[in-house]
């Protein structure tokens, strides 16, 4: 039998990473009022707690992809998680708030779950088989953003807010023996040196291929930011939706990724990468053109508005899969490092979405104006998606036949 540090770990021990990291953000949310009051400060100084994490995965992102195609997945994965625990159990215990936002920021080192379980799944499998593979994480994934709010508030209301960072905790040292466990070495050609892996660079950061995947995945997500940045405004003060009533709506956009996730786990493996990419982008496409007529037709209604955005998630859920895997593929021995920096890239670019959508999407056109955006940017990874399959088709014509 083989040890665990030799065999590929299961898809589950990879759902349970990506979950820690979405978890990590979002299940603290409904305490940060409570928690302004506890450290006796602003609620501003405490949502830095959001902003900080992010602005750090980003950075996470960029150094454990390469890392691991260095010195391989599974110790920078276990690296990762021993940071987080004490991390996590520090802003439990903490009485200042400086000291737990130093410690929330080292929280930060959970995304190397995500960005590390891209490039094991392309480890172990070809491209079509990889965006399948990333289809059912991703599926899973999309549980987690609507439960992670409900459970923290859930144990802020029992037990307190610190409860939430103990549980945390908690969930870091199972996923840690999980990955000691299960998650066993993929990367079975890691670079003699880091001056040799930092050698090969310019053949991923001047491939076509990989930009072409990176953009496409950056508007693709960068939709579903501005999403969030803007529907909150449109819903209440367009639509007349009470605040209890929107995180339901909001849960729309979510639903849709959950089906396209779905589709992309059964139909990847069997349609190429640029094929799903272009599918999604079209259905998002189309779904938004038809609530952009209908606002703009006077038609301006909850169906009218999130009908068009459920078109959105499905359509991420058809696309994202798929720009993720051909990602990882452009260059198999640095497939950590090209998932890290597309995450990177496509976290900037969420950040600067967010912000222009906030300052943008208000008066009475707002719901015209976020439809308006959403579908620019739908158009753009589309035409990303396009100039993919065009060098894919370019690259097929100029390929010397296979030998009978």
């Amino acid at each position: 039998m083989l040890s665990a540090a030799r065999t590929p770990p299961s898809l589950a021990t990879l759902v349970v990473l990506s979950w820690l990291s979405i978890l990590t953000l979002n299940m603290f949310l409904p305490s940060l009022s409570a928690m302004a009051k506890d450290f006796g400060t602003d609620y501003g100084l405490v949502a830095l707690a959001v902003a900080g994490y992010l602005a750090v995965t980003g950075v996470v992102m960029l150094v454990a992809g390469p890392l691991s195609d260095r010195f391989g997945r599974r110790p920078v994965i276990l690296v990762a998680l021993a940071i987080f625990v004490p991390a996590t159990i520090v802003c439990s215990l903490t009485e200042d708030i400086w000291v737990f936002l130093a410690f929330r920021v080292l929280q930060g080192a959970v995304i190397s779950g995500w960005t590390i379980s891209l490039a094991i799944i392309r480890d172990t499998a070809p491209p079509q088989e990889a965006a399948s593979r990333i289809g059912y994480i991703t599926m899973a994934m999309a549980v987690a953003p609507m439960l992670g709010p409900v459970i923290g508030g859930f144990l802020d209301g029992f037990f307190g807010w610190r409860s939430v960072f103990w549980s945390l905790a908690g969930m870091g040292v199972l996923g840690f023996c999980l990955v000691w466990l299960d998650l066993g070495e993929t990367n079975q050609n890691r670079s003699e040196t880091l001056a040799k892996q930092i050698a090969s660079y310019p053949t991923l950061l001047t491939s076509q291929r990989f930009w072409g995947f990176a953009i496409c995945l950056a508007f693709t997500t960068g939709g579903f930011y501005s999403f969030l940045a803007g529907a909150p405004l449109v819903a209440i003060n367009i639509l007349g939706i009470t605040p209890a009533e929107l995180g339901v709506y909001i849960g729309s956009i979510t639903s849709g990724f959950f089906v396209g996730s779905f589709l992309s786990g059964r139909l990847a493996k069997h349609f190429a990468l640029t094929t799903m990419m272009v599918t999604g982008r079209i259905v998002t496409c189309v779904g938004l053109s038809a609530g952009l007529i209908l606002l703009f037709s006077d038609v301006v209604h909850v169906a009218s508005f999130f009908g068009a955005t459920l078109f959105v998630g499905l359509g991420n859920g058809l696309t994202s899969p798929s720009c993720n895997a051909g990602v990882v593929s452009i260059e198999p021995k640095l497939a950590g490092s090209a998932s890290g920096l597309a995450g990177a890239v496509t976290l900037g670019c969420g950040a600067v979405l967010t912000s222009m959508v906030g300052g943008v999407v208000r008066g009475e056109d707002a719901a015209h104006v976020l439809i308006a955006i959403l579908l620019l940017l739908a158009a753009l990874s589309l035409l990303a998606a396009l100039f993919v399959r065009r060098l894919d088709r370019r690259q097929d014509q100029v390929a010397p036949p296979h030998s009978p």
